[in-house]
C-alpha cells in the first residue's frame, strides 16, 4: 500500500494573496478548472492537502514550508507577479529549499521558454527545425534571405499561443516588418520568426524523470479551414470556444498514423524531452509533413493538467485514470533528483 502524503498544491494569482486565503469560490470557476480538479484527486488518493495561491510575495511561501512542512508540492504555479517569465524562478526557489516539486526543473523550464534556445540545442542534434530567426526588440526589422515565404513571426518567449493570429502568417516583406513590429512593441518582446511548416499537427504528451513514457498522440483538426489557407494554432484557436466552432477546430487523437510513423514521433520526441533537460511531464507541439518528417514547434514543460485537457486524455487512453495520473506525477516529484 502507498503511504499517504503531506502535499502543498501551489497556484499563482492575479492579485495579492494571504497565507490561508479561502480560495473555495475561486475553485469553482472555469479559470482554476485546473486547480480544482488536481485538488480532488489528491484528496481521493488520500493525501493530506494544502493549498497556497501567491502573487508577488515569495515569502508567504517560506512561511507556509516551514509550517506545513510538506513532502511534496504540487506544482502548478506557472507565473508571479502576472509575468510568466518567472516560472523558472519560482522552481528556482524550490530547489535551493531542497522541497521535492512535482513537474520541470528550472534548467528545462529555462531551455524552453526560449524558443531560440530550443530549437538550436535540437538542430544541433540533428532533430528538424523550422528554419528561425530571432529579432531583437530595439534592432533594426529585416527578414534574413534563408527565411522562405510563408513566415510565422511569433513572441520568443510567451506561452499557450499569446500574440499568434492569422497575421503571424506573413507572405510578404512589409507584413513581416508590420508583425514583428506590432509583437515588438504590444509584447515588449523579442521576435522569433519561423518558415511555416506544412503538415499535421501533432501534440505528445510525455511522462518520466530517468525513464520517459510518450502517452497517445493527440492532434489539431482544422475542418472548415481552407486547403490552402494556414493551419496554426492562433491564441482564438486553443481558447475561444465560438472561433473553434466557427472553423470547426477539435482536439482528437491522430487517427490513420502507421504504427511506424508513431513509433517514430514518439522516439523523437523522448530525445527531445532529454535534450532539453525536462523532467516531471511535458507536451511537445510537432508538425507531421507528407513525408513523415518529424519537424519540432515547441516544447511545453508543465502542461494544463485538467482532466478534459490533451495531457489527461492521453494519459486515459493509456490506460490512467485522473487520480492515477496525479499519484504518479506526485510519486515522480518525490523521487526526482535535481542537481
Amino acid at each position: 500500500m502507498k503511504k499517504h502524503l503531506k502535499v502543498l498544491a501551489l497556484f499563482d494569482a492575479i492579485a495579492p494573496t494571504s497565507i490561508d486565503q479561502d480560495l473555495s469560490a475561486e475553485l469553482r470557476t472555469e479559470d482554476w478548472k485546473t486547480e480544482a480538479n488536481v485538488l480532488q484527486a489528491l484528496r481521493d488518493l488520500g493525501h493530506e492537502v494544502d493549498h497556497l495561491a501567491i502573487f508577488d510575495n515569495i515569502d508567504l511561501l517560506r512561511q507556509k514550508l516551514e509550517a506545513l512542512q510538506p513532502d511534496v508540492i504540487f506544482n502548478l504555479a506557472d507565473q508571479f507577479n502576472n509575468n510568466r517569465a518567472f516560472d523558472q524562478n519560482i522552481v528556482s526557489f524550490l530547489e535551493m529549499q531542497g522541497v521535492p516539486f512535482t513537474g520541470c526543473g528550472s534548467t528545462g523550464l529555462t531551455l524552453c521558454k526560449h524558443k531560440g534556445i530550443s530549437k538550436k540545442i535540437l538542430g544541433y542534434h540533428r532533430i528538424h527545425v523550422p528554419e528561425f530567426s530571432v529579432i531583437g526588440r530595439g534592432k533594426r526589422i529585416s527578414r534574413p534571405r534563408r527565411l522562405r515565404f510563408p513566415i510565422l513571426v511569433k513572441p520568443l518567449k510567451e506561452e499557450a499561443s499569446l500574440g499568434i493570429s492569422q497575421a503571424s502568417f506573413v507572405e510578404t516583406d512589409d507584413q513581416f516588418k508590420e508583425r514583428t513590429q506590432f509583437l515588438h512593441d504590444k509584447f515588449a518582446c523579442d521576435v522569433i520568426a519561423e518558415e511555416y511548416i506544412e503538415g499535421r499537427e501533432l501534440y505528445v504528451s510525455l511522462l518520466g524523470n530517468r525513464r520517459v513514457e510518450a502517452l497517445p498522440i493527440r492532434e489539431l483538426i482544422f475542418k472548415r479551414v481552407p486547403d490552402d489557407g494556414p493551419k496554426i494554432a492562433t491564441y482564438k484557436a486553443k481558447w475561444d470556444e465560438e472561433y473553434r466552432k466557427r472553423w470547426g477546430l477539435e482536439n482528437q487523437f491522430a487517427d490513420g498514423l502507421d504504427p511506424a510513423v508513431a513509433a517514430k514521433v514518439a522516439q523523437v520526441c523522448k530525445r527531445i524531452y532529454r535534450l532539453l533537460t525536462i523532467d516531471g511531464y511535458a507536451r511537445l507541439d510537432l508538425r507531421l509533413t507528407a513525408a513523415n518528417e518529424v519537424y519540432f514547434i515547441e516544447a511545453n514543460p508543465n502542461p494544463i493538467l485538467a482532466a478534459d485537457e490533451d495531457f489527461a486524455q492521453s494519459a486515459l487512453k493509456a490506460g490512467m485514470s485522473y487520480p492515477q495520473l496525479i499519484d504518479r506525477i506526485v510519486r515522480q516529484g518525490l523521487g526526482a533528483v535535481r542537481d
